[in-house]
């Protein structure tokens, strides 16, 4: 089996400081913390060519307490993802795009168990990538993403600025409804402004039998890139929301009785 090369991986580290690198055209992840316990990650510059499939370059799995400061990262993949076994995780001033955002996940593929709590993206800019800050969990997985708050954050000609895919699915056509997923609960959007490279500028597509709950929006302000006049929309399916100040877009405000018509019925 040929395994592609992951540029720099730190396994079951604790107390650990990478700080002032520039990583550049890994074939895969550029760094990868796993298992890891007590981490500092400051000063990375991390680029690869935007079409370059895998090459996430901050990579998280089953690692707590970790800081991720003044960081520009500019790949083919996630800027950052953060998957299963993540607890406490904080990413500031991170500067991303291209790429495809800061995602947590995928979580629950092959209906497995997953769990991520207390994530905070904060005081970050993310430009033209094809999503902005994105939950994506698998049907028929199991666990929970919870406690994430995503604030102070510039979104730039972004296609997907704001998104929960709770029906992730990896081919073209859609994938059978499972009975089980991964819940999503309590995340805070706050503080959230730019630009929408696509008309659907925050997507939350929940699932029918776990649906999203406490999904806070406070002071979301986004706009379509190429005629600032023309409102862009928030598609919501089966979440439970709530809004503080002024939001634009936001959700119907029908979407959640539609959810609960749909129980009933």
């Amino acid at each position: 089996m040929l395994c592609l090369a992951q540029a720099m991986t730190f396994y079951n580290c604790s107390n650990l400081i990478v700080k002032d690198l520039y990583i550049k055209d890994a074939q895969q992840i550029h760094v990868s913390f796993e298992r890891c316990l007590n981490v500092q990650v400051q000063n990375l510059l991390v680029t690869s060519p935007e079409k370059s499939p895998n090459t996430d370059g901050i990579h998280i799995t089953g690692t707590q307490n970790i800081q991720i400061m003044s960081c520009v990262i500019k790949t083919g993949d996630d800027c950052i993802s953060i998957v299963s076994g993540s607890k406490n995780v904080q990413a500031t001033n991170i500067n991303c795009g291209p790429g495809h955002g800061i995602s947590i996940g995928s979580l629950g593929e092959n209906h497995s168990e997953a769990h991520v709590s207390g994530v905070t993206v904060d005081n970050s800019t993310l430009t033209g990538t094809t999503n902005g800050v994105r939950i994506k969990t698998w049907q028929g997985g199991h666990g929970k993403a919870s406690n994430i708050i995503f604030q102070n954050i510039v979104m730039r000609n972004v296609s997907n600025p704001i998104i929960i895919d709770q029906n992730y699915c990896d081919q073209d056509d859609p994938c059978k409804e499972q009975p089980s997923a991964v819940q999503v609960r309590n995340i805070w959007y706050k503080n959230i402004k730019g630009t929408s490279q696509s008309k659907t500028a925050i997507k939350f597509d929940c699932s029918k039998k776990h649906p999203c709950r406490g999904i806070l929006l406070e002071n979301i302000d986004l706009k379509a890139e190429e005629k600032e006049d023309e409102p862009v929309r928030a598609l919501c399916n089966n979440v439970k929301w709530t809004q503080i100040g002024k939001n634009s877009p936001i959700c119907p405000k029908k979407s959640w009785d539609f959810y609960l018509q749909q129980v009933r019925n």
